[in-house]
């Protein structure tokens, strides 16, 4: 269920708890201390690991976000983009225990979405784009074939038209041959 208050939208997905999804000038973060906290990791050592990171520094905002208490705080805050790309780098032996199955399970998926993403849809497009070709070479052969029946349907037309127009003198004419009697 989304919720939706001032610049703020509720996701409740993430086990069941609500997570922020904070909307600025057209982009959308997650504030990353809820999610620490749920998961029961070190909010601290995550800004720490995040501002050590080349890309996740360059896209996290200071933005203000309403705290537990329902108080505003400015908290660090990733671009919803990459906050999966974020929790698939934490490890799961340092979250709450109840927790570990969920995380597991999330980076399982991950591993196989990479997988289907950069592997079988390579494999898709290398397949696609060799059927195309086949596809194209065939096209191009019945076009060539097309073109040459086409030809020789023009010849066969003109041939009829040049024997309509023959007479009867220019048929006497190519078809008589001289007779000789030598008796």
């Amino acid at each position: 269920m989304i919720q939706k208050m001032r610049n703020t939208i509720l996701l409740k997905k993430v086990n069941g708890q609500p997570i922020q999804i904070i909307e600025k000038n057209g982009d959308k973060f997650v504030p990353i201390k809820p999610i620490c906290e749920m998961l029961g990791i070190d909010a601290k050592a995550q800004r720490e690991k995040i501002n050590e990171h080349k890309i996740l520094r360059s896209v996290g905002r200071f933005i203000p976000s309403t705290g537990a208490d329902g108080k505003q705080y400015e908290m660090l805050c990733l671009p919803l983009k990459f906050i999966f790309g974020w929790l698939f780098s934490i490890n799961p032996e340092k979250v709450r225990e109840e927790i570990r199955p969920a995380v597991l399970k999330y980076q399982w998926e991950c591993y196989y979405v990479l997988f289907e993403y950069f592997i079988e849809r390579a494999d898709f497009v290398n397949n696609r784009k060799e059927a195309i070709e086949k596809a194209v070479d065939k096209c191009n052969m019945i076009r060539s074939e097309f073109n040459t029946a086409k030809m020789r349907l023009k010849e066969a037309e003109n041939e009829i038209t040049k024997e309509r127009k023959v007479t009867f003198e220019e048929w006497k004419r190519s078809n008589s041959q001289l007779q000789l009697n030598f008796e």
